[in-house]
């Protein structure tokens, strides 16, 4: 990969993470006046969510957030974030500590996904006006719920969109914090960063097998055009991705806050959207950083409520299920269409193999001549965690060239060699014509004007 990619890259990642993944202002608001957020979660009823709880909640699934850390101690997420790490070098090694240019996107996200509200302490009558205040409890009808408010979050703080003072690159942290998300037991990760190119690293190649390999559901965000992407850039574009693309408040593709691509899977609300942020406030954003984590949030409901399904299973389920939306069928501003996560939770979808949205493992194969059936490359660094459970998986080695690719080199030799004596032997024969056949009026050399010369006197 050369220094221009890398640049370029590095570039693209910050450019989406601050410039579009917080569209609308942050208005923050203290914990004790949350209980008017929860009426500004729009979503909950007209994505299915609600209908859906009747189904499941998210019990018993980790979701990884490969963010910018998560606030833990926000009073809606008491007891959802269960683990974490920094694949950063410059965060907490719990992953909660909110870094990079922007601090709060990470608990934004969190809340969002599995936020399970508080409930609000009354004042008591007798309490003194000096009295310091009560902790909230965790649970309840106050602050943001989650779409999967039974689930466990598993942070992965990254730094983005700013100079790292850990040394890391956007590049070394994304496969580093993947590798780390699955080893510890993630069925679902929620990758609400991207970049405005459609390319990755070769280096991210194997972590995102490892994950496919694990049977693991990964969500990315499409992207957002007010940020500068207009088409969807990586992750996003890796094939078995669940790329979301961005809804306006009527439920249109939003303008502002959704890129297109064909690598677009469904499509969830990117506007007017709410979420808490570090140190117990909220805020009111928009973008496809927040579509993600629905989106996110009903794998994890269908991953509870059917354990033993497939990642790819998961997956066809939630846009085999959407409501189709612009051109008939899959297209590029809403994918296969329109979440419905009570269909998803609720309908009846034919059993599958095969990823609708591809596989990193059959790309590898085409694209960068990878053999997976050959012995494994050394894991990339990855913060402390718990030993892995599961078998490592294969990843790609490059294959010997074709046999035709070897052919190659020597018929072009050959067949310029052929050519060049072709040439010698008509010049020939063309010489020993003319000096058979003379011209008729040779042809004289061009010697120029030459003044006379008097011929020489006779000395006496």
């Amino acid at each position: 990969m050369s220094m221009r990619f890398r640049r370029s890259l590095s570039a693209s990642l910050a450019a989406f993470l601050a410039g579009g993944a917080l569209v609308g202002s942050l208005a923050t608001a203290p914990a004790a006046m949350a209980d008017s957020w929860r009426d500004k979660e729009h979503w909950l009823k007209e994505s299915g969510i609600t209908n859906a709880w009747q189904v499941s909640k998210g019990a018993g699934v980790k979701v990884a957030i490969i963010d910018s850390g998560v606030d833990g101690n926000h009073p809606d997420l008491k007891g959802v974030v269960t683990g974490g790490a920094d694949a950063s070098k410059a965060g907490a090694p719990n992953g909660q500590k909110s870094i990079g240019a922007k601090p709060e996107h990470g608990t934004l996200v969190a809340t969002m996904l599995a936020g399970r509200g508080h409930t609000t302490p009354t004042a008591s009558p007798s309490a003194s006006p000096s009295a310091a205040p009560t902790t909230p409890a965790a649970g309840g009808p106050d602050g943001i719920v989650g779409v999967a408010p039974e689930a466990e979050l598993l942070s992965v703080s990254t730094w983005l969109g700013s100079p790292n003072p850990g040394g890391k690159t956007d590049q070394e942290q994304i496969p580093i914090a993947v590798r780390w998300a699955v080893d510890n037991g993630a069925k679902v990760i929620n990758i609400s960063l991207g970049s405005t190119s459609p390319d990755w690293p070769q280096s991210w190649d194997a972590a995102f097998l490892y994950a496919e390999q694990k049977d693991v559901v990964i969500v990315a965000a499409a992207g957002n055009r007010v940020g500068g992407n207009v088409q969807v850039g990586a992750p996003a574009t890796i094939p078995g991705v669940l790329t979301v693309a961005g809804l306006d408040g009527d439920g249109k593709a939003s303008v502002d806050s959704s890129s297109q691509g064909i690598s677009i899977g469904v499509a969830a609300p990117a506007e007017d959207l709410v979420g808490g942020i570090p140190g117990g406030g909220y805020a009111e954003w928009a973008g496809t950083s927040g579509a993600a984590p629905i989106v996110s949030g009903v794998a994890a409901l269908i991953r509870s409520k059917w354990p033993e399904m497939s990642a790819a299973q998961v997956i066809n389920r939630i846009v085999s299920t959407a409501k189709d939306a612009g051109a008939p069928g899959k297209d590029p501003l809403y994918g296969y269409g329109i979440l419905d996560a009570e269909a998803a939770l609720k309908g009846t979808v034919p059993t599958t193999s095969t990823n609708p949205l591809g596989s990193i493992g059959d790309w590898i194969r085409v694209h960068r001549r990878g053999d997976l059936s050959a012995p494994t490359q050394a894991p990339v660094e990855s913060p402390t965690s718990a030993p892995p459970t599961l078998a490592d998986p294969t990843v790609p080695v490059a294959q010997a060239p074709a046999t035709v690719d070897d052919a190659l080199p020597a018929a072009v030799v050959l067949g310029f060699g052929a050519l060049f004596i072709a040439i010698i032997a008509g010049a020939a024969i063309q010489l020993r014509r003319a000096y058979k056949n003379p011209p008729a009026t040779p042809e004289e050399a061009d010697t120029g004007v030459m003044e006379a010369v008097d011929p020489p006197t006779k000395r006496s």
